[in-house]
């Protein structure tokens, strides 16, 4: 099943994509309470009619990898001496800075973004001291996800959380994937895209910390409730990386794509252009 998320009288929902229609689910706090097993609550609608929201609650944490795959290793290393993490290294995103694709994304003062194309998984139960074999058993499915970051606040302390939540910065979609659709979701390409030119190219096969991992990592310490993301960490070839760097400003379009699941695309703009 594919899940896309929409609001409709101020309330958020989800629904099931078909083509360019979209048979609803019911809330999003339905969704989850079910474990996302909800049947059809009315009659389908026509995807273009609808207004996108993002397909979590609105309580959701989302849990952020760093420095998961050996080529952004190097590169943070390089770039931040910053040495790769023994263990998997978690920093959280607040759900506000969730946006969906086609969602307009501004450039804080004195800034330019970093893109990084990154597969999530979202939790379908709560969750509390998940071993490595059964920490799968718990993700409902996958997703696609940009964690735009705000390089100088991120490098300027040991502490991510600015950098890592500026307004906006958080594309994710542009749908949920149930697991049981996705065959193999730890051999999936991973690409970016930033005014048509590829940035990054990689496969989710070399994450270094795999998800089961990161579950049970987490779990001994958190317990994960039903919408929680993870977003398992970015590939090589973010901006940073170039000499000089290459960051995203006003007129620049980034799209990130994963394999099996879609593309989000997100037109960068000053921060004058919000309406």
């Amino acid at each position: 099943m594919r899940v896309f998320g929409y609001t409709q009288a101020g309330a958020r929902f989800v629904g099931a994509v078909s083509g360019d229609s979209v048979t609803p689910l019911g809330t999003v706090e339905d969704f989850y309470r079910s474990g996302g097993t909800s049947k059809p609550t009315a009659a389908p609608l026509r995807l273009a009619d609808l207004e996108p929201a993002p397909f979590v609650p609105e309580t959701s944490r989302i849990f952020c990898v760093g420095i998961n795959y050996k080529e952004h290793a190097v590169e943070a290393k390089e770039v931040g001496g910053i040495d790769e993490p023994k263990v998997p290294m978690i920093f959280g995103r607040w759900a506000s800075t969730l946006v969906t694709d086609g969602t307009p994304v501004p450039v804080p003062a004195n800034e330019g973004l970093d893109w990084e194309v990154e597969l999530a998984a979202v939790i379908k139960d709560e969750v509390w001291a998940a071993t490595e074999e059964t920490a799968l058993d718990h993700v409902l499915g996958y997703t696609a996800f940009n964690d735009l970051s705000a390089r100088r606040k991120q490098s300027e302390t040991l502490q991510f959380t600015l950098g890592k939540n500026a307004d906006r910065s958080g594309p994710i979609g542009p749908v949920l994937v149930t697991a049981d659709e996705i065959a193999d979701p730890f051999n999936l390409r991973v690409t970016t895209r930033v005014n048509g030119e590829t940035m990054q190219d990689s496969n989710t096969g070399l994450l270094i910390h795999g998800l089961a991992k990161i579950i049970a990592y987490i779990t001994d310490t958190v317990t994960l409730r039903p919408g929680d993301v993870i977003a398992t960490g970015t590939p090589g070839g973010v901006g940073m990386s170039f000499n000089p760097p290459r960051l995203l400003g006003p007129g620049d379009v980034v799209e990130v794509e994963v394999e099996s699941i879609g593309t989000i695309r997100t037109p960068i703009v000053s921060r004058a252009d919000l309406t």
